[in-house]
């Protein structure tokens, strides 16, 4: 028997450094995901659709939100099961108990809101472990194990937990922590075969029958293999054999992060080939991290292709952690302008300020000098992000 394993799809998730237009992008690629892995698990023969927790962003989510999901799973000919997690706990202001969520809810959608067994069809079963509040008092996941009997001969059984296993992130919170020994005792008890989990939106593989199967798209930077569906299968006659779990990749976003060292022009021009050779920029998010030194109108020429990289990628964030630049005038970035009278004793001023010890001050004579190399035309650069990628800098 097959089914599919996703979690965190976060419906309504918004990220600050997406404009409104690129937002709307964002959720609209988080909906259609859903239909996408309905599809996979209708191909691949699944039973049942399971999902780890934080199904919603928030248990505050829109009507609208709720609806547009719902939409996507009504038709699907198998059964979706929805564990509350900790953005969406079952708590009193729960979205699962709302109006909104109740009147958009279809037959095949079920809630997992306690921890009783549900059957999917004769011999096999699902079991969750919802969460209640946004901080839970224990391992639920492992309360739940400790207090189940055996599947009945016969029965597959999957567990569907959702947060962090002390196996992969220890410093996480001890209290709610899932302990990895009493979920590897409560499966050689033959409480259950597999363990379905969420909250980690990497795909991870804790042992060979507990997985994180991710999130079906892509969240943050530090994501090591997000955008992903696990497709679990169970030999019904070996109920010992490991299962055999394929992942797919679903998602279509990306985020991307850029470290570079910059050291010259042709540095910044590699920067610009590089994205300008990247795929679908209008699902990318790219997170800048610079370190090195540059003339001003070397840092001018950066700055006009990340301000091109702004207005093509979906999205742009710089790593202020991370970033570095330092900013050396030299001669030639001001032979070329030719002022004269107060304009050439200003810049003397600002050269002067620029090479200071003082990193503040520098830093904003360096911004000016760069400014008014900008508008002199001096430091440009040549090619496009957005088109070919041939050009060098000049």
């Amino acid at each position: 028997m097959r089914f599919l394993h996703t979690a965190d799809w976060q419906l309504g998730m918004s990220r600050r450094f997406l404009d409104p237009e690129r937002q709307g992008q964002f959720d609209a690629a988080r909906r259609d995901v859903l239909a996408t892995l309905g599809r996979r698990a209708v191909s691949e023969g699944c039973e049942a659709v399971l999902v780890g927790g934080d199904v919603f962003e928030t248990n505050a989510e829109s009507a609208r939100t709720v609806r547009q999901a719902m939409e996507k799973l009504k038709d699907l000919p198998l059964k979706v099961f929805l564990l509350p997690g900790n953005h969406d706990p079952l708590n009193a202001a729960s979205i699962w108990d709302s109006e909104r969520f109740l009147r958009a809810c279809p037959e095949n959608v079920v809630v997992l809101r306690d921890e009783k067994p549900v059957e999917v069809r004769p011999g096999f079963e699902v079991v969750g472990a919802p969460w209640r509040s946004k901080r839970p008092t224990s391992d639920l996941l492992g309360d739940l194990l400790t207090a189940l009997d055996p599947a009945p001969p016969g029965v597959v059984r999957v567990a569907v937990g959702h947060g962090a296993v002390d196996a992969v992130a220890p410093q996480s919170d001890p209290v709610a922590l899932i302990r990895i020994a009493g979920v590897r005792a409560a499966l050689e008890a033959g409480k259950a075969h597999y363990v379905a989990l969420g909250d980690r939106h990497s795909t991870t593989e804790v042992t060979p029958r507990v997985w994180y199967s991710g999130a079906p798209e892509p969240t943050d930077f530090d994501e090591v293999d997000a955008g992903n569906v696990l497709i679990v299968e169970i030999d019904e006659a070996d109920l010992q054999a490991p299962p055999t779990v394929t992942r797919y990749p679903v998602g279509t976003w990306r985020f991307e992060p850029i470290t570079v060292e910059v050291s010259g022009a042709a540095d910044v021009a590699a920067l610009r080939d590089r994205l300008a050779a990247m795929p679908d920029k209008d699902r990318t998010i790219l997170n800048f991290a610079l370190r090195g030194t540059l003339s001003v109108a070397e840092k001018d020429a950066l700055d006009a292709v990340r301000e091109e990289a702004a207005d093509v990628f979906a999205g742009f964030r710089d790593s202020s952690s991370r970033t570095d630049l330092a900013i050396r005038p030299a001669d030639d970035d001001f032979d070329a302008l030719g002022l004269t009278g107060f304009a050439a004793r200003a810049l003397e001023d600002l050269r002067e300020l620029a090479a200071t010890g003082d990193e503040a001050a520098a830093r904003q004579a360096s911004d000016a000098l760069g400014l008014l190399v900008r508008l002199s035309g001096a430091g440009s650069v040549s090619g496009s992000i957005a088109g070919s990628v041939s050009g060098r800098a000049s």
